[in-house]
């Protein structure tokens, strides 16, 4: 162990030098950050190292590169302008439009059995620098958006799209064009010849129309895809699902959950369809039902032979129906509910959630039945064109670590009346509203001040937005093409009613409105601060032991 350096002097003048050093070579950065070629890599989600311990914690740490600090400044300067409100037409989106053929994702390169391990690791990694620079020469690199830049990572990928029999590709219905990469559709159905199922999640969150929409046009445009619907959160699973007058979303889910039966029947019988009779699914099945007539299932995590956490990832040789399973790879972008999807699937918990992006480090393997094996790979951002405002409210990058959230509350408000449906007032009583003004407005209602001189703390009540709208409080969806010529068309079909069975809607748990004080205290329990421990998702019923004394 090397030996700790002599301590020298250290004079108040030569401080004050270095502090000047500092400050200069900190302004010579921002001046010429914007044509260096050197992008910083950042490890968004990076632990430090402990002593103990064989693990290495950051091997799996999400990379993003980092944005220049110049970037960074005009997009405050911009968060001053008025907003431009976008009419509903504008607001479809078309999955071409972000993933362009030319833009695909890493693959695993050619190998033999004659490589040795050393070999193989050391052609996976020139195989990723060159795919990386290759993005970054070509055209498509100023619009580009954050994606992984973890080999580590896209090797789990590569590991589960061999282990699979069937591929479930998740994704939040509200940005389902935007989290669905078409080349790993063509890589699975046209060239590895498996079945690829995309899960529409979060359904609660939107209107039935829309989800019947996508669905539509999903199975139109990608031949081969099946299309099911899922929700972790029916309403058999919420206490007093309710919304206030103005809109706001605000789902309060029980302790104990049941097993989310309308989803998992949909994904039995989809499977069914595909495996016909190769593979006995009748336990499935059979655990469906009963769950079903349970009341409540009590939750726990299960050990020993139900979950295998691999750390291997090395090539796979892929049998089909290997030994009577099948196994179901889990696939999709952070947050979208990959985790929550096999904890509903299981009706007990059974992988750890967490709002923030990364928590899943490493694909697990889970016995749903002794015929059934699910794959549960960590959330990956694939290389796209998506806007990075939109990539914040989708969840791909952790809110905390944002260092300008006002490009990203600009994109929302500029789609949703966010005055209206906060509530608040023009923090200099003008009629047109900007990025900053909206936040500056929320922190005046929730009284977000800075710790000396008590000015409005702008940053903290954009973040508190932003998770929000990460959580559905504030709901924004965009529709496919042609939603607003065929709206009224999609609203009398069989879908939606299909479509609510599955969200688990009755009258017993129609929305509700909540009064402004209710409202408000779960908005700042819940977006305050971003939960990482394992039970993020668990929420439980806030009261509000004053309410009585509103009525007096």
């Amino acid at each position: 162990m090397p030996q700790a350096r002599r301590k020298t002097p250290f004079s108040g003048k030569a401080k004050k030098q270095q502090i000047q050093n500092k400050k200069q070579n900190k302004t010579l950065l921002l001046s010429s950050s914007a044509n260096t070629e050197n992008y910083d890599v950042l490890a968004v989600n990076y632990q430090p190292n402990r002593a103990q311990g064989r693990g290495e914690s950051n091997r799996y740490a999400l990379k993003f590169y980092r944005e220049s600090d110049a970037d960074v400044k005009i997009k405050k300067e911009e968060a001053l302008k008025g907003l431009n409100p976008v009419s509903p037409k504008q607001m479809e989106i078309d999955p071409t439009d972000f993933y362009p053929l030319e833009l695909s994702f890493p693959k695993r390169p050619p190998w033999n059995f004659d490589m040795t391990p050393a070999q193989l690791d050391a052609q996976e990694q020139r195989y990723f620098r060159e795919y990386v620079s290759g993005i970054q020469s070509s055209p498509l690199w100023k619009e580009m958006s954050y994606f992984e830049l973890n080999l580590e990572t896209w090797r789990q990928l590569w590991r589960v799209l061999e282990m699979c029999d069937i591929l479930l590709l998740i994704v939040d219905v509200r940005f389902a064009g935007m989290m669905f990469p078409p080349s790993l559709y063509e890589f699975v159905v046209k060239e590895e010849k498996k079945d690829m199922i995309l899960v529409l999640n979060k359904i609660d969150l939107v209107p039935p129309v829309v989800v019947a929409a996508w669905k539509r046009f999903l199975t139109a445009a990608y031949p081969g895809l099946r299309v099911v619907y899922f929700t972790s959160c029916p309403g058999y699973n919420l206490v007093g699902a309710s919304a206030d007058k103005a809109g706001l979303l605000v789902r309060r889910r029980k302790g104990r959950q049941r097993m989310c039966a309308e989803g998992a029947t949909q994904i039995l019988e989809t499977c069914k369809d595909i495996v016909r009779g190769a593979v006995d699914l009748s336990s499935w099945e059979k655990k469906i039902k009963e769950e079903t007539d349970l009341e409540f299932e009590e939750g726990g995590t299960e050990v020993g032979e139900s979950i295998v956490q691999k750390a291997d990832t090395s090539f796979f040789r892929h049998e089909r129906f290997k030994g009577g399973v099948v196994t179901l790879g889990c696939v999709g972008q952070p947050n979208v509910g990959k985790s929550s999807l096999m904890n509903a699937i299981m009706g007990k918990k059974v992988v750890s959630v967490s709002r923030t992006p990364g928590h899943t480090k490493h694909f697990q393997t889970i016995f749903l039945t002794p015929q059934i094996r699910l794959c549960d790979c960590p959330g990956l951002v694939f290389p796209s064109k998506v806007p990075r405002s939109i990539q914040i409210l989708m969840g791909s990058y952790p809110i905390a670590q944002l260092r300008e959230p006002y490009t990203t509350v600009r994109y929302l408000a500029e789609r949703l009346e966010l005055p209206r449906l906060l509530r608040i007032d023009h923090p200099e009583n003008d009629d047109s509203w900007s990025p900053r003004d909206v936040c500056d407005g929320w922190a005046k209602k929730r009284g977000y001040l800075t710790a000396k001189a008590a000015r409005l703390d702008t940053y903290r009540a954009a973040n508190a937005l932003l998770r929000m709208a990460l959580d559905g409080k504030i709901c924004l969806w965009l529709p496919p093409p042609g939603f607003a010529d065929d709206r009224e068309k999609l609203e009398s079909c069989e879908e939606i009613e299909y479509i609510k069975w599955v969200q688990a809607l009755s009258g017993d748990t129609v929305a509700e409105s909540l009064s402004d004080s209710e409202t408000e205290k779960q908005s700042e329990s819940d977006g305050e601060e971003e939960s990482e421990s394992e039970s993020a998702e668990e929420t439980t019923s806030i009261a509000n032991k004053f309410a009585a004394l509103a009525n007096e």
